[in-house]
């Protein structure tokens, strides 16, 4: 009984930090469209304040419900955040979403979810003080060539879906950090002191800091679908990647859970595909100039006259004939008399009947 009030908790814990962080996106969204002079960092927003204040609140109730449940089904519901922030950004902002983005915020959700229900774990381990600054390291290169490629990009959506990218892999590598804190405060039975974890919880909180802006960008002019499923889906991958290379974690079920992990990659991929593409068609259509179609047909044969609308039916017998008169030649008088060629002896050119004939 008890360890059904446990699982209990664990699953409320995990749904509410689900719900915060789909309502901190949605704050972020908002922030984005109002202020877009600042995009990554709009300190005097006091919504942005509210923004980072739900991702917080999120972040310890994931940790809550990892203290009172298991990683295989604490870690797949941290990815209805996507579900729920489309009808709550519906209800609250007004921002209904079409079912292009429905389906992929579905399928990458789904799978997403099955990725990290594969994912199994392993004995708790930390990292060698190598290891540490060859993961920073690797981790601040990815994110400074993600935010250069970015910069160049003109297509808003792109541009978002890199950034959001690069704060995803921010936020999985600062749960790894927060890991191996975890791991070494619990063997040493305390901090174990001061200088010993400094560099690392530095490393989360510069990591946590660089996603938060980096994500707060890339809300500016693509949406909440997109960017949110982008970080959503690759802060998971990455920190699963690292735990799979460096502290054994591996998949369930041998090859059988590994071809089930790589085809939930698969769905989760396609369902961000499909976001992005669902945001680039309505951001093209934003951007058409109105009264011109989507589509114009072109004609390949030669370019035709055009000639004035002739009108019929009851309209054509009331219209005045407009420049319609006859031509000053054909006005009305008396009729020229045709002169007529008198009777006489036929011309030299006529040809004479022979005498024989008459």
């Amino acid at each position: 009984m008890e360890h059904m009030s446990a699982l209990a908790l664990s699953v409320l814990l995990a749904l509410v930090s689900a719900v915060a962080y789909a309502a901190g996106a949605i704050v972020q969204e908002r922030v984005a469209a109002t202020t877009p002079a600042r995009p990554y960092a709009p300190l005097r927003h006091g919504a942005w304040w509210a923004a980072v204040a739900l991702n917080g609140l999120g972040a310890l109730l994931h940790v809550g419900a990892l203290a009172y449940g298991p990683l295989s089904l604490v870690q797949p519901l941290g990815a209805l955040t996507i579900v729920f922030a489309l009808p709550m950004a519906a209800v609250f902002v007004r921002r209904g979403a079409g079912a292009a983005a429905w389906r992929g915020a579905i399928m990458a959700s789904a799978g997403l979810a099955g990725l990290l229900s594969l994912t199994g774990t392993a004995d708790a381990q930390s990292l060698a003080g190598g290891e540490r600054l060859a993961v920073a390291l690797v981790t601040a290169g990815g994110v400074a060539v993600l935010f250069l490629v970015a910069r160049r990009v003109r297509r808003a959506v792109v541009r978002s879906v890199l950034l959001a990218t690069a704060a995803g892999g921010a936020f999985g590598i600062a749960s790894v950090f927060t890991k191996t804190v975890a791991v070494d405060w619990t063997a040493a039975g305390g901090p174990g002191g001061p200088t010993g974890q400094l560099p690392s919880l530095l490393a989360v909180a510069g990591l946590a800091a660089t996603g938060m802006m980096l994500s707060q960008a890339a809300y500016r002019g693509a949406g909440l679908a997109a960017p949110l499923a982008t970080v959503t889906v690759a802060n998971p991958v990455v920190a699963a990647a690292v735990g799979i290379t460096l502290f054994g974690e591996h998949f369930r079920y041998g090859v059988t859970g590994t071809v089930l992990a790589l085809g939930c990659g698969v769905v989760a991929a396609g369902g961000l595909i499909l976001l992005t593409t669902e945001r680039l068609g309505a951001h093209a259509e934003q951007q058409r100039p109105r009264g011109v179609p989507a589509r114009t047909p072109v004609s390949s044969g030669p370019a035709v006259t055009s000639v004035p609308r002739v009108p019929s039916g009851p309209a054509a017998r009331t219209a005045p004939a407009a420049r319609t008169e006859p031509p000053a030649a054909a006005t009305p008088g008396p009729r020229p008399r045709l002169r007529t060629r008198p009777a006489g002896p036929p011309s030299r050119t006529q040809t004479a009947t022979p005498p024989a004939l008459r």
